[in-house]
């Protein structure tokens, strides 16, 4: 037998010497596409051979771990061509312990990526002039750049100098159409030329998420978004968290090399679905703005991410890096990029493009901005100061490492009631608008089925448990109910929910992946907490949750889960894609971009790792929807389940004279029950809540 771990998935265990890639895929349940039935003729079941060392799964892992290419690769002419580095899972026989990456492309449930933007307000302060000139032919023996010179200096009235880029193709643009040319201008400064007459250019702004990257190709004079993609990060293969990726660096000569490759040929990539969409030319896009997180920044510039691994989480620059496209692996021939600035060591750009996009720096009144994601980046701010932290949820939020968790794909669970007296749930499934308790709904599921549990739907569920009395205040799950409802079951010395079952597949709730749930709240709403403690904010009315997921996220059940503080509903809200709804404001306006870099420099950054507070702050943040933090908003909106006596207003637990509640003290004992690693590394939050402690060296 040997061992496989299926990447981004997760899933793992033990198969037969020998067994191909897609019999392993199908013993483990892994969602791996073939229509042809593995006889090696529809190219779909493609996988990449993970090679390095990988200690998050303590495996080191060599290219010899899948046989050689034979025939049925190496004579292979499938429909879908075999991609540089891809082996046809259904050929790659295992021959010892290993790592196997399923790209997206090879997923028949692919990640939904549901990233959107708002672009209320903004207004075109364009970087770019484009300039029309009609000079005719030229025989004087001038360069192409002195023609090119005193055209503009005659019809505009304009020195000029010349971008180095131009001087290839500035002879081409004066020969080809008589003498009519257009250049672009940036700064007076000719940045681009054209034969003929050219009306639009573009931009081409980027959100690069730690699981998913995001893109908006705009015109640059109207502000229009005129093609949007988006795509699984490939760095996932690598490790589904940042830290796992820091972790492959500094394991992995090179890996820094492998990382920034990877990325950066998804940009590439990127950029010729945009243009392809919107049938232009590479030549017409100028500009692009990319933000992300200070691991992706370093990783997508080529910087060295391993100080980011460890305390004191040294960034390489806070400033806006400014480049030629070119240079980071992207063929735009006349492209500059522009990567915006970071907070600190774990606060990036994206979290400074979502500030641009909110403005939790313009306001009066104190505004509360969230990007839920495997690193929660936390703003609190108004026009007078702001603060900023970040907070180590883990994975448990995106589904990864729970019993049924998986990412947004089609058949996920994305909402759930309970009955608070029959203990019966009803789902709702992504790409299904029915709900389970309604006709039509086994049609709707009929494709892809139900196949477990996506991160919205998490929140969901363990809220709607809370709620119906499966669970208590400290998140344990009633076993007596079993006697009444089958539903919860026992599951060795704890029991178990169970969301859903169809006869063959059961997708249910543990013990641990409530734990779980409950440590990744725990560290969010810590750093909520320490943001309000250092603000000295007393009425907090305004909460957006950003991200990806945070636009998917039920208000109501995030306050019922304790996720953000009390608040009135119509104060909470989801805004989407703030990242990337800053990154293409910083695209359009030049007065934005120069916003957003005094933002980023005025903000206060809190550091969790070395808050004395943070401990208790965590603990108390435990129980549902929190140990002693009153809920008035709340309780106005939901029937909640009866406080046992003695407990403060909103408390979870008996206070002890003296102590903590019992509600904080069962739910720090939790902290030790659970057994993944990102779960036992929060478990150390209190004095290192970047969870790095495993990363030192």
């Amino acid at each position: 037998m040997v061992r496989v771990v299926f990447t981004p998935s997760g899933h793992q265990g033990e198969v037969d010497l020998g067994s191909t890639a897609l019999e392993a895929a199908r013993v483990l349940g892994v969602d791996l596409d073939t229509v042809c039935g593995g006889r090696g003729i529809c190219g779909r079941c493609q996988v990449t051979l993970g090679v390095g060392s990988f200690p998050k799964w303590g495996m080191t892992v060599g290219p010899d771990a899948l046989t050689e290419p034979g025939p049925t690769e190496t004579i292979y002419r499938g429909k879908r061509p075999l991609l540089d580095g891809n082996r046809l899972g259904c050929a790659a026989r295992i021959q010892t312990d290993v790592v196997i990456d399923v790209p997206a492309q090879s997923q028949v449930h692919r990640q939904v990526v549901r990233k959107s933007i708002d672009l209320t307000g903004v207004v075109v302060d364009p970087l770019f002039v484009l300039v029309y000139l009609e000079v005719g032919r030229h025989e004087d023996g001038r360069s192409a750049a002195e023609i090119v010179a005193s055209g503009i200096a005659a019809d505009r009235a304009l020195t000029v100098g010349m971008d180095s880029r131009v001087f290839p193709h500035l002879v081409h643009a004066l020969e080809k159409d008589a003498g009519n040319f257009t250049v672009a201008l940036r700064s007076n400064s000719v940045v681009g030329a054209w034969p003929g007459f050219v009306d639009a250019i573009y931009g081409i702004a980027v959100d690069v998420g730690s699981t998913t990257i995001a893109a908006h190709l705009c015109d640059l004079a109207t502000g229009e978004v005129v093609a949007t993609a988006g795509r699984m990060n490939p760095q996932i293969r690598f490790g589904e968290d940042l830290m796992s990726r820091v972790s492959y660096v500094m394991m992995n000569p090179g890996g820094d090399r492998e990382l920034t490759r990877a990325v950066r040929v998804a940009l590439d990539e990127l950029v010729g679905e945009l243009v392809a969409d919107a049938g232009i030319d590479r030549d017409v896009v100028m500009d692009m703005v990319l933000v992300g997180n200070p691991v992706m920044h370093h990783l997508m510039l080529g910087y060295d991410p391993v100080p980011l691994g460890q305390s004191p989480f040294t960034l390489a620059t806070n400033e806006p890096v400014t480049g030629l496209a070119t240079a980071l692996g992207i063929d735009l021939p006349y492209a500059s990029f522009y990567v915006g600035p970071c907070i600190a060591g774990h606060v990036g750009a994206d979290t400074t493009a979502a500030m641009l996009a909110e403005g939790p720096h313009r306001g009066e009144a104190w505004q509360l901005l969230v990007d839920v994601g495997t690193n929660a980046e936390i703003v609190l701010g108004n026009r007078h100061k702001q603060f900023a932290a970040s907070s180590p949820t883990g994975p448990a939020f995106e589904g990864a490492q729970l019993t049924s968790g998986q990412r947004a794909t089609a058949g996920a669970i994305e909402r759930v009631r309970i009955d608070a007296f029959t203990k019966e749930p009803r789902i709702r499934v992504i790409g299904a608008e029915q709900w389970s308790d309604e006709p039509g709904f086994d049609a709707a599921v009929a494709k892809t089925g139900v196949t477990g549990i996506c991160g919205s739907g998490i929140i969901e569920v363990i809220a709607e448990m809370y709620l119906s009395g499966v669970i208590d205040q400290d998140g344990v799950i009633d076993g007596s109910l079993a006697e009444s409802t089958s539903h919860v079951i026992p599951d060795g010395r704890t029991y178990t929910y169970v969301v859903h079952s169809d006869g063959e597949r059961r997708i249910v709730v543990t013990q641990n992946d409530v734990r779980a749930i409950q440590l990744a709240k725990a560290a969010l709403r810590a750093g909520i907490d320490l943001l309000i403690d250092h603000a000295g904010a007393t009425e907090l009315s305004d909460i957006r949750l950003a991200g990806a997921f945070g636009a998917h996220i039920d208000p109501l059940h995030a306050m019922v889960l304790g996720l953000v503080p009390d608040c009135p509903l119509d104060g909470v809200r989801s805004v989407g894609n703030a990242a990337g709804g800053g990154a293409v404001r910083a695209l359009l306006s030049h007065s934005l971009r120069r916003e957003l870099e005094a933002a980023a420099r005025a903000v206060v950054k809190i550091e969790t790792a070395t808050e004395p507070r943070f401990q208790e702050l965590f603990v108390q943040a435990m129980a549902f929807p929190h140990a002693i933090a009153p809920t008035p908003c709340l309780a106005n909106l939901v029937d909640l389940p009866a406080r046992r006596p003695g407990n403060n207003e909103g408390g979870a637990g008996r206070r002890r004279r003296g102590g903590r509640s019992d509600a904080a003290a069962a739910s720090a004992a939790a902290t030790t029950s659970t057994t993944t690693s990102e779960q036992s590394t929060m478990s150390e939050n209190a004095h290192d809540p970047t969870g790095q402690k495993g990363l030192r060296t």
